[in-house]
């Protein structure tokens, strides 16, 4: 082999590996982070059975979360997209939409205290400090929020912040149809 042929063939390999890492890139940047699939979709929430975050800090299990529609909303103080969001939460708790909290790896008092400032929108709040729910849930980051029809089964999960037009757009249409009897 010649050294001229040679040279190119050392110098094609890098615009090789170049070619082939933009394209991956492009992929990955065309991908909406928000359509993070789960694999809990139409299955029941996982089984637990974990602290309430507020006294008297009783136990909570999956049986607490059913009974009707209602969202399962993961957050922490940590996260300061949890707190973009907790207007929103405040303002749908207020117009009767039952929301659940599920405090993700967080400080109980450093939760209490936000809770307290901030207000609560939560019927009840699941205390995860070790994040096995999480696990269970195969949560990404704080916030998500999970739809959950009457028998506690996963109809929806909304990685991000609810905001009015996701609330619009993704959730109120799913829930017009689980109450109407149909999956969301």
């Amino acid at each position: 082999m010649s050294r001229a042929r040679k040279l190119t063939l050392l110098l094609s390999i890098p615009l090789l590996a170049f070619a082939v890492l933009l394209y991956f890139l492009t992929q990955g940047l065309s991908n909406d982070p928000r359509l993070l699939p789960s694999a809990l979709i139409d299955r029941p929430l996982p089984a637990f059975s974990l602290p309430d975050l507020q006294p008297p800090h009783a136990s909570l299990t999956v049986a607490d979360l059913r009974g009707e529609v209602a969202l399962l909303n993961v957050w922490a103080t940590w996260c300061p997209s949890c707190y973009d969001e907790h207007d929103k939460l405040l303002e749908l708790a207020a117009s009767g939409v039952p929301i659940f909290g599920l405090n993700y790896k967080d400080e109980r008092n450093e939760a209490l205290a936000l809770l307290d400032r901030l207000g609560n929108p939560y019927r009840r709040v699941v205390e995860d400090v070790g994040g096995q729910l999480g696990l269970d849930l195969g949560v990404y980051g704080a916030p998500e929020t999970y739809l959950l029809d009457a028998s506690g089964t996963v109809r929806y999960r909304h990685v991000g912040v609810v905001t009015d037009q996701v609330w619009k757009q993704q959730f109120l249409p799913r829930i017009d149809l689980l109450r109407n009897g149909n999956k969301g």
